[in-house]
């Protein structure tokens, strides 16, 4: 099982990017090797945003789509996916969202998996091993984009997530 746990302090607030990370429609704009990503449905349960999300990544001549149930949970600052179909034999994510102050966060991301076949993890595990190392800065430049830099940048209000309506294409 590969496993890689990271932590970060960014100068952007908790909430800015818990909205960031839960804007799943967006990675391929920004996420190194997601080539697409499409949300299959997407529903509300007690306070919890639930998606079922296709996401296909690729490397020079090597593809692969999974589908994952990804919960939002505002309150708690955290979002999780769970691994439902594709290459793996088990997939899971955290994404845990600490404010440390009005424009200060620490990001925790956390991903654990194992593909189906060595023979799988052999060709795709060198790929997947540098995606998932980049992927907690990949989102911290988005945020430095959208939201600015330093104190000295012009400051955006938090905009609450609005999900899309079920049945609505990523863009």
């Amino acid at each position: 099982m590969h496993r890689h746990d990271t932590s970060r302090i960014v100068e952007h607030s908790a909430h800015e990017m818990f909205d960031l990370v839960a804007d799943v429609e967006k990675y391929p704009e920004f996420v190194p090797f997601c080539e697409r990503l499409v949300v299959r449905g997407r529903k509300h349960l007690e306070g919890h945003t639930i998606m079922v999300a296709d996401m296909t990544v690729g490397y020079k001549m090597l593809r692969e789509t999974f589908t994952s149930k990804v919960t939002l949970d505002r309150q708690a600052l955290t979002i999780r996916a769970d691994y439902l179909d594709g290459p793996f034999r088990t997939m899971e994510n955290v994404w845990r969202f600490e404010p440390l102050g009005e424009h200060r966060s620490k990001i925790h991301f956390c991903i654990e998996y194992e593909f189906k076949s060595r023979t799988l993890a052999a060709l795709m595990g060198a790929m997947f091993d540098r995606v998932f190392r980049t992927f907690a800065h990949s989102f911290e430049k988005r945020a430095d984009t959208l939201y600015g830099t330093g104190e000295a940048a012009p400051s955006q209000a938090t905009k609450a997530y609005q999900p899309a309506e079920a049945g609505d294409k990523a863009g």
